[in-house]
């Protein structure tokens, strides 16, 4: 249902279309060419917002918003967010703190008086920064087969409420949709209010965000997308889920437009007071922070969460320094709208970008290649493993499938079903591979040769 933010070197396929770089005095021709090779590999359908220092540099729609009446997506059309709706609730928390109704480093126990014994030393904060050892409901084996059921908050606590904690509160960071259900449902129990009607009440009117809102399957929702998945036999409509599931964890649709309100305001201190959005955009562990994900790249602080549910997935970022908005919703299931918005916050500060299709591949020998075989440590729980086959080099990330390194030099492969890069790095003295980089959507993650 709702993404991690972690890597991810799934989905895509290699690019047809080859493109030449732009002049870098017009980044809006480089911008389109990245957005139109995704879309011309059938790989996006969405809306695309990019403005810089308050100019609109992109404002369109691609593809269909519904297939089967052949209408195409047009800057107004509305997309469920997935987990960029953790940013909200984390807003409505801290919102909640101001007015002196909680503290986010009291103890979670202290406004659920049965709550388990294990729970104990959990607190809000640990909760907001996914670092609590609530273990996340949407792995549970069970998961799948309860999609399809209407159900009320506290019936979703109940899921994960009794499941024993992953780790020590506070001692490590583990993604968790229960705990963003979680404080949906501290929401509802402190203010009184149902979690819609915080959100409509404190951040949607204020902010006039009438294209936003808490999804229902039921509800007639104007320029609704629909949500489409890829398959070996083409794309198909996504798979079913009551939208009472991901709740204050994933539950909110929008649009670009909505969207750029919402960054506009926060950050202009519209909603929350300059001492909470310090704490909101300050990062606990793993780089996030509350709702989002901070991190420094090239010298650009970059504040942003992606969101993925059935049928739809999606990426909101904010370059404060640089004042930069990309806002990409898609609603073809894929890694597209992440690798779309990565490369257009680079285009957009004059950063070079090169699409798949321009990547050449070289021969290598094979003596090189060869003592890059091996297993490589990512984190203390998921390894990269590189082996040989049929002379080619191939990766495999954790329990993910098996996928071929193309070389364009003797250190540096790319990937042909995804837009992600592997680097082979050799200690200077005994020429021993020590370690591999891997670049993906603006990140790199570091893998030590075990």
């Amino acid at each position: 249902m709702l993404r991690k933010v972690y890597l991810i070197l799934l989905v895509g396929a290699s690019f047809s279309s080859a493109y030449a770089q732009a002049p870098a005095t017009d980044p809006t021709i480089r911008m389109q060419q990245v957005i139109q090779s995704y879309v011309d590999n059938k790989t996006f359908m969405g809306t695309v917002l990019v403005v810089k220092d308050g100019k609109t540099l992109i404002n369109q729609g691609y593809g269909s918003a519904d297939l089967e009446w052949n209408i195409p997506n047009t800057p107004t059309a509305k997309f469920r967010l997935g987990s960029i709706t953790k940013q909200f609730t984390a807003t409505s928390i801290l919102l909640l703190e101001e007015r002196g109704k909680l503290k986010i480093d009291d103890p979670i126990s202290k406004y659920l008086p049965d709550a388990p014994p294990a729970w104990q030393k959990i607190t809000i904060y640990n909760v907001l920064t996914h670092t609590s050892g609530i273990p996340s409901f949407t792995g549970f084996p069970d998961y799948s087969a309860t999609e399809w059921k209407d159900t009320t908050p506290a019936e979703l606590v109940a899921r994960f409420r009794d499941k024993p904690l992953d780790f020590e509160p506070g001692s490590k960071f583990f993604y968790s949709n229960s705990g963003y259900v979680l404080l949906g449902y501290l929401i509802e129990k402190i203010s009184g209010q149902t979690y819609a009607d915080f959100l409509q009440q404190n951040i949607f009117t204020p902010l006039g965000m009438t294209n936003t809102g808490i999804d229902s399957n039921a509800a007639i929702l104007p320029q609704r997308a629909q949500g489409y998945s890829p398959s070996p036999n083409g794309t198909h409509h996504a798979g079913y889920i009551s939208m009472t599931i991901p709740f204050s964890a994933g539950a909110l649709y929008s649009t670009t437009g909505d969207l750029l309100k919402w960054e506009q305001g926060l950050f202009a201190g519209k909603i929350l007071s300059p001492s909470s959005l310090a704490k909101m955009t300050t990062p606990f562990k793993e780089n996030y922070a509350m709702g989002l994900t901070v991190v420094t790249r090239d010298g650009h602080k970059r504040i942003a969460h992606g969101g993925g549910i059935e049928g739809f997935n999606t990426a909101l970022e904010f370059y404060p320094d640089d004042k930069l908005i990309v806002i990409v919703l898609g609603n073809l299931n894929g890694g597209a709208p992440d690798q779309i918005s990565a490369s257009l916050g680079k285009v957009a500060l004059g950063q070079a970008v090169t699409l798949l299709s321009e990547r050449k591949a070289i021969a290598v020998s094979p003596a090189v290649i060869s003592d890059y075989v091996g297993t490589y440590q990512l984190t203390p729980t998921l390894n990269n493993v590189i082996s040989l086959k049929d002379g080619h080099l191939v990766t495999k990330l954790g329990n993910q499938p098996e996928l071929e390194l193309v070389p364009e030099s003797e250190t540096k492969f790319f990937l042909k079903v995804v837009d992600a890069q592997v680097e082979f790095f050799r200690d200077p003295t005994t020429h021993a591979v020590t370690h591999l980089t891997m670049y993906q959507n603006g990140n790199t993650h570091d893998a030590k040769k075990q």
